[in-house]
């Protein structure tokens, strides 16, 4: 790779000599709707679920599918785009996310109404806007690494905050419009968030992307599974991915449950509030990153947020008092805020040539974590009795995991 430059790296591939600077701004502000788009994709569907139960005569049994569909086909979109992003491009690739995820919201509003089997419709949109949703979790933060910036790593935090304002968007926006206009106006809501990436998929047309590595110049898998750095930042994501994902998707349930409040008051106090401490952590560790110069240690800073998030998950399933339990749902969302992306950052330095499959796998690795880990917290849950909090303390271990390797990645810089 272009190792030797000493300032921020040129995308390989760029076009020397051109008379005007590309214009990358446009490209962080596309990224930046696309992580929207995949949280407009994970959590417009979950507020419907009792909508479609009964709207439609949907079993649970059956509803609890949607979001194993959607999850499996993001993590066969992590394993497969490794092999096809390069061959088809960066561009074709991020502009079919942002398409297939309109195409989905749209689908959402009209298949259960004219296919005789309205579940097959809903599972039929889900997969379309689950691809859309597996293509940016894959392309879009190596379109960011590979623009000039000089502060790669606060630009990694600061675009993985939009995912976090995203979800706490849909969240608050769809509570909004269902409290306007009722519930039963959902179809309308949901034409209303497909129009985020069908703006986005002309911008992804228009902007300027670079390319971390040139062609035929990345890691293949194989290569890269050969690498052992690689794997420890393949645990690190796993970790990341199931700390964020059980908290993330309990805590409205937690809430209700601790609380005794309502399903809307659980879905503000709860996720929406996690969101929020989440999207502040990455914003706020972008901000920082930048100013500071390079003098903020990503790794020790994550070893901060690791050790927050597991107090908050002990915390959260031991406390006698139910507000204090809630409040370490919220706080955890500060502490697991910047794992994902600095997991990103820290395997982009560790491993400089991964190009595109390096990203296919991080993002696997997260994907997988964020599927299995609140699995298993409700499976426990229900052996203990119906106890979240027994499923949380369980769940415990993937952020103690994640600080011990932090641990052990930071003595080992330390000692070399």
């Amino acid at each position: 790779m272009q190792g030797k430059q000493n300032g921020p790296r040129r995308p390989a591939g760029e076009a020397a000599g051109k008379a005007q600077t590309p214009n990358y701004k446009k490209t962080l502000t596309a990224c930046y709707l696309g992580f929207v788009t995949q949280a407009i994709a994970a959590n417009f569907a979950p507020l419907l679920f009792l909508t479609f139960q009964r709207d439609y005569g949907i079993p649970l049994g059956q509803i609890a599918l949607i979001p194993v569909v959607f999850y499996l086909v993001q993590l066969l979109i992590d394993l497969g785009a490794a092999r096809f992003a390069d061959r088809i491009g960066y561009r074709a690739c991020v502009v079919a996310s942002q398409g297939v995820s309109a195409a989905g919201l749209v689908l959402l509003a009209v298949l259960p109404e004219v296919l005789p089997v309205p579940f097959w419709g809903i599972l039929l949109a889900v997969v379309l806007y689950a691809v859309g949703s597996g293509l940016v979790e894959v392309l879009v933060s190596p379109i960011v690494e590979a623009c000039p910036f000089a502060d790669k790593a606060g630009r990694m935090s600061l675009l993985h905050s939009f995912y976090c304002w995203g979800a706490v968007g849909v969240i608050l926006g769809s509570t909004l419009f269902f409290a306007v206009f009722g519930v039963g106006r959902w179809r309308v809501l949901a034409l209303l968030w497909a129009l985020v990436p069908l703006v986005n998929v002309f911008r992804f047309l228009t902007c300027p992307i670079g390319r971390l590595v040139a062609e035929g110049e990345g890691l293949s898998p194989g290569r890269l599974l050969r690498q052992p750095l690689l794997w420890a930042m393949v645990l690190l994501m796993v970790c990341s991915g199931a700390s964020e994902a059980t908290m993330a998707q309990w805590a409205s349930a937690f809430t209700e449950s601790a609380l005794g409040v309502s399903k809307t008051v659980g879905d503000l106090a709860g996720p929406c509030l996690f969101a929020a401490f989440m999207g502040g952590s990455r914003m706020l560790y972008g901000r920082l990153s930048g100013r500071l110069s390079g003098r903020l240690d990503l790794a020790r800073t994550m070893l901060g947020g690791g050790l927050l998030c597991v107090a908050c998950y002990l915390l959260a399933a031991l406390s006698p008092l139910p507000v204090l339990g809630l409040a370490g749902c919220a706080v955890c969302g500060f502490g697991v805020g910047i794992m994902w992306p600095g997991s990103i950052s820290l395997a982009s330095r560790q491993c400089p040539n991964g190009g595109t499959a390096m990203f296919a796998l991080l993002a696997l690795a997260g994907d997988l974590g964020s599927t299995v880990s609140p699995a298993l917290v409700g499976w426990l849950s229900g052996v203990a009795g119906g106890s979240l909090k027994t499923g949380l303390l369980a769940a415990t271990v993937f952020p103690l995991l994640l600080a011990s390797r932090l641990f052990a990645l930071c003595r080992r810089r330390r000692s070399a």
